[in-house]
């Protein structure tokens, strides 16, 4: 709150905006209010309150729907919580005894909220029924979502929603929006099929939904259904139409779904299965549960009910494109409830076929219409267009009637050509998605040490139209034969036709206990075929015990002591196939982040606390509780059936209930395929989430109190993946066109600039400039860091490479860097500037200053 001397200024430069009938001014004073105040609005002589309460009631009813519409833009929920009570205030200044508009003005303002919990509000809602007079439908709507709640207290409520005429949706949903829109030019037939979906109460779709929707279908047509029912569903997901106003401590109740609407989309969804298997339902079916799984921060995944109710429908579904759609999200989904309903499904079809999981996987995998491996070619009259796959994604090139390539499509196609032209881009969107899925999945296959025989790996890997872009620019063992496709056929590594029949195993090759000549031959190979691998394959790094993880004997420090991100590293441990509890600060226990493997009778668990301290733990958390950040422990083995550790919301270290931490299994007892894949995804962990790779971070965060883990990381020894990063860069930088001016040097990417001489760090991509070390802070645009400026990379997937070469290319030129927040920076002196210099790790057990 601001001081005394601070309010009255305020409060008088309101009464001036007041005086001047100038609304949007009054709404900027009060903004500025509710910004240092905390909607003390009646504190100090005289206050707010007092110079509002001069207000003619025609400007005061303005400013009221002014502030609501200024509270809907805002970002900021503290603010909005401010201005919300002051709105509360105002409307009790405006009341009146006898029943006028501005009761409905009170519910309409009421109805900005997702619930209302004012006994008062629901009195004047069902007199105004009374009298024959509508309720305003934002308020309605906010009754409905409060009923869905189920508080016992809301039989008032409920008892007024009977009473209520009203829309068969909420609107402010982009579907129901559209729903309600297409209604009443549709017919008898579709209001019945609508509210037959809202009977959809229960989790799976009864025998007497199902008849009744069939019944209802059948009056409508299927192809009309169809066509009408994905044209609604593909909406599910986009911005709300009517932004709600978000109470200080709840999430973005914007990014949630309608909880009264989710019931007849529920229905909907249902009804859509029912229909015959088509291609545009299963993809429909496929987004809604990608987007009804996207996380919302504070609320977790948007609606995961919907996400379920879609699956179930793509199980029902015979249809090959039903069977890739949950071929791809098995490989994609991470929230356990629907990952659940995926697994069942797929296991499901693999019994019923007499496959393993892994072969229906496979076979789920269409051609998308291509006719040979990575190619596929459609004709529009005269026009064609080729579609091809490759290591740069899937590119479509336009032929004219001429045969001369094209930028676009030409008009003709998309004028008569509509259906088949929608077809081809869908075809593409969703083979995008594939390829993205299947190179997850066969990264996975690793650990999993899958073994497949040579004929049908032939088929329905190497010679697949899609899945053969990804396995021909990969490495196999056929009968303990190391090879790789060469332009036409398989190879080993000089060159040799593969040895192969029917019968032989083949099996994905890791670098882990081949011969060091070996991985280089490869590595080699693969550059200068200029082939780029889906994953990191041949430059996989690999983890060997060190002598620090020797004497530990049942435990590795090799990366404790970090400071992660706590979001970000959820996300990740989840897309590599641990198990992750976000920390709150909470009277709760949470497990370690934990990675089972059954194939091998183990669990890797890495050990990761809430970071919090003191007077400044605010700054340490998000509005819901949770930790912002966790600092990081020993990894650990145990076997897969093991007792879990926990550990307390506020720290205190792993324990079994009150015991001290049981001994993991020696580490030298662990498979080294098994340990090094572990330690490469902790390593990932820490090299992607680590506060240490935040150039804006200098200052060392939240009262500094990071600085030294900053310098430290920012600047110090490179990790596994850091390392496999120089070495590359070893022998990619005397190629590029830079080469006069780039070096590598130990941790660094040194640049020689017209104006400076730049040091890139290797594992941070973070930037010290000559003379003094002086800190350059250059933030990479997300959107467009993926790329590296043209540069051949032998691999997907490193972001902080691409990150490098793209600042190298910047700072080589630096004279015709134009961007002021980098000039000011490479021009400013050192002198008086804080410098940061590159400090090294301590043995195996943490950072040091």
């Amino acid at each position: 709150m601001t001081g005394l001397a601070e309010y009255p200024a305020q409060v008088a430069a309101l009464q001036a905006a007041v005086d001047g009938g100038d609304v949007p001014e009054v709404v900027a004073r009060l903004v500025e209010l509710a910004e240092v105040n905390n909607g003390a609005w009646g504190f100090a002589n005289p206050s707010a309150e007092d110079v509002l309460r001069s207000l003619d009631v025609q400007v005061h009813r303005e400013l009221l729907l002014t502030l609501v519409e200024r509270m809907r833009a805002e970002a900021r929920p503290a603010v909005n919580e401010n201005l919300f009570e002051l709105v509360t205030r105002l409307m009790r200044l405006l009341w009146r005894p006898e029943l006028d508009d501005r009761i409905e003005l009170s519910l309409h303002i009421a109805g900005t909220r997702w619930t209302t919990h004012d006994a008062g509000h629901v009195t004047w809602a069902r007199r105004l029924v009374a009298l024959g007079r509508p309720v305003p439908v934002p308020y309605v709507a906010a009754m409905r979502r409060t009923s869905r709640m189920g508080y016992h207290s809301m039989r008032e409520l409920d008892a007024a929603l009977a009473e209520i005429d009203a829309p068969l949706l909420n609107p402010g949903e982009a579907w129901a929006d559209r729903v309600l829109a297409d209604l009443p030019g549709l017919g008898a037939p579709w209001l019945a099929l609508v509210t037959h979906a809202g009977t959809a109460t229960s989790a799976k779709m009864t025998a007497k939904f199902e008849r009744a929707g069939r019944a209802a279908l059948a009056a409508i047509g299927d192809e009309d259904a169809r066509a009408v029912l994905t044209g609604w569903l593909s909406l599910v997901g986009r911005p709300r139409t009517q932004r709600l106003i978000r109470r200080g401590y709840d999430a973005d109740v914007n990014e949630s779904f309608d909880s009264w609407n989710s019931t007849t989309l529920r229905g909907l969804i249902w009804l859509l299965g029912l229909l015959p298997a088509h291609d545009d339902t299963a993809r429909v079916l496929g987004a809604l549960v990608e987007t009804s799984l996207r996380k919302v921060a504070g609320l977790g995944p948007r609606n995961p009910k919907t996400a379920n109710t879609a699956v179930q429908m793509l199980a029902l579904s015979a249809s090959e494109a039903g069977l890739a759609q949950l071929a791809r999200l098995a490989t994609r989904v991470t929230y356990k409830g629907t990952l659940k309903e995926l697994t069942a499904a797929l296991d499901t079809r693999a019994a019923a076929l007499g496959l393993t999981r892994d072969e229906v996987e496979e076979l789920a995998v269409p051609g998308y219409g291509l006719t040979e491996v990575g190619r596929r070619v459609d004709d529009f009259g005269d026009v064609r267009a080729e579609t091809t796959v490759g290591a740069d994604g899937v590119r479509t090139v336009w032929f004219n009637a001429a045969g001369r390539p094209v930028k676009s499509p030409p008009a003709a196609v998309r004028r008569d050509h509509a259906e088949a032209f929608g077809e081809l881009k869908a075809a593409v969107k969703d083979l995008e998605k594939m390829l993205s899925a299947q190179a997850e999945r066969l990264d996975r296959q690793f650990l999993k040490q899958r073994v497949w025989r040579y004929g049908a790996w032939r088929e329905r890997q190497l010679d697949h139209p899609v899945l053969g872009t990804i396995t021909r620019r990969l490495i196999w063992i056929v009968d303990e034969q190391p090879c790789a496709w060469s332009g036409e056929d398989l190879t080993t590594l000089h060159g040799a036709p593969a040895d192969a029949g029917p019968g032989s195993a083949v099996r994905l090759w890791h670098p882990i206990g081949r011969p060091v000549e070996e991985v280089l031959a490869w590595r080699e190979r693969l550059e200068r075929e200029l082939v780029v691998q889906p994953f990191k394959q041949a430059h996989r790094e690999v983890y060997v015990l060190t002598a620090a993880e020797e004497r530990t004997g049942t435990y590795s420090n090799r990366y404790a002591a970090h400071v992660l991100r706590q979001h970000q590293f959820h996300a990740l441990a989840a897309a590599r196939g641990w198990r992750d509890k976000l920390r709150l600060m909470v009277d709760d226990d949470f497990p370690p982040t934990t990675r089972d493997l059954p194939e091998w009778g183990l669990r890797a668990e890495y050990w990761v606390e809430g970071a919090g301290d003191g007077d400044s733990y605010l700054d340490d958390l998000t509005d819901s509780g949770a930790y912002l950040r966790l600092t990081t422990d020993q990894v650990r083995f145990y076997a897969v059936g093991a007792r879990e550790h926990t550990v307390h919301g506020s720290g205190g270290g792993y324990r079994y209930g009150v015991d001290r931490p049981a001994d993991g299994l020696p580490l030298a007892e662990i498979p080294p395929l098994v340990f090094s894949e572990i330690m490469r995804d902790v390593d990932l962990f820490v090299g992607v989430a680590s506060v240490g790779n935040d150039p804006t971070w200098q200052d060392g965060g939240p009262q500094g109190r990071f600085q030294e883990y900053w310098n430290s990381y920012s600047f110090g020894d490179l990790s596994g993946t850091a390392q496999t990063r120089r070495d590359l860069l070893t022998r990619i930088v005397p190629r590029l066109a830079i080469a006069d001016r780039a070096t590598v040097e130990d941790r660094f990417l040194v640049v020689r600039g017209d104006l400076r001489t730049y040091r890139i760090h290797l594992g941070s991509g973070n930037i010290l400039m000559s003379p003094n070390d002086q800190y350059l802070c250059i933030v990479p645009n997300q959107r467009a860091a993926a790329g590296a400026g043209g540069v051949f990379l032998p691999f997907d997937g490193d972001r902080v490479l691409a990150v490098i070469l793209s600042k190298a290319m910047l700072l080589a030129r630096d004279t015709a860097i134009t961007d002021p927040s980098i000039t000011r920076q490479i021009a400013s002196e050192p002198a008086g500037q804080r410098s940061v210099r590159a400090v090294s790790t301590v043995g195996d057990t943490g950072w040091s200053a």
